[in-house]
């Protein structure tokens, strides 16, 4: 029947009763309670990878050594997603590692368990998958689609070069969007600098002006957290005997 948690628990809940631990009117909800959670994980689960994030992340889920510069309650606060429903966006600005895709995959997930229709897409295949639309002669098809996603996420922003064929699709969709949908994006050039990594700078300008009205903008400052974690490691004592003379550690 495909029961897993209920048959996983099945023993346990058998000699809870027969010693009289549990009433039978016990074990049987705390046991379908179980079931129901795993069925609502395994739902979450597979719209998380159906919806393409690269691994799940929630707000809870942050250590304490996740410090955003931006602070935890400002996250929190996102996580609520009244944004959503005002139909504001947010722009995460920041160097690579500094955590924003984390802080955006996590506001996905939770956009996710609220039934939200989102999506997770690089900006790259994003300019890529409404191009090749356009080439096949159905740009409106893909842009309506996109039009009604809410709210995506828009991962790299700038990290690579559009072309005016991918700004001026950019700029139609943006244009669909605002005031009607909320969009999360994510960007490792400041906001005024995106107009240099477009093949348009006067669309960029534009799309900027649409994306960052009604708009979060969290700007976040720090090292790495990946080069921490090796800076880290380096900086651990050698075990004794990890290092051998020059013969022993050239065999």
């Amino acid at each position: 029947m495909g029961l897993d948690a209920m048959s996983a628990s099945y023993d346990e809940y058998a000699s809870l009763v027969a010693s009289g631990s549990r009433s039978f009117g016990d074990a049987m909800p705390e046991m379908t309670d179980a079931q129901l959670a795993l069925v609502r994980r395994r739902d979450l689960d597979g719209r998380i990878r159906k919806a393409g994030f690269p691994y799940a992340r929630a707000p809870r889920d942050f250590g304490s050594s996740f410090r955003p510069s931006a602070g935890r309650p400002v996250v929190e606060s996102l996580a609520t997603l009244g944004l959503v429903d005002r139909h504001e966006n947010v722009v995460l600005v920041g160097s690579p590692g500094t955590g924003k895709a984390h802080i955006a995959v996590a506001l996905g997930v939770e956009a996710i368990g609220a039934r939200k229709l989102t999506y997770f897409v690089d900006c790259q295949r994003l300019v890529r998958d409404l191009g090749h639309a356009a080439e096949k002669g159905a740009p409106g098809r893909r842009l309506r689609f996109c039009s009604h996603l809410s709210p995506p996420v828009v991962d790299e922003l700038g990290y690579l070069g559009i072309d005016k064929e991918g700004a001026d699709l950019s700029f139609q969709l943006v244009s669909r969007r605002y005031e009607r949908r909320s969009t999360i994006i994510t960007t490792n050039v400041g906001i005024g600098s995106w107009a240099g990594v477009s093949g348009d700078p006067v669309v960029a300008s534009a799309i900027a002006d649409r994306a960052c009205h009604h708009c979060h903008v969290i700007k976040i400052t720090g090292k790495s957290y990946r080069a921490r974690e090796v800076m880290g490691q380096e900086a651990q004592p050698r075990a004794r005997g990890d290092a051998g003379s020059g013969d022993e550690s050239l065999a």
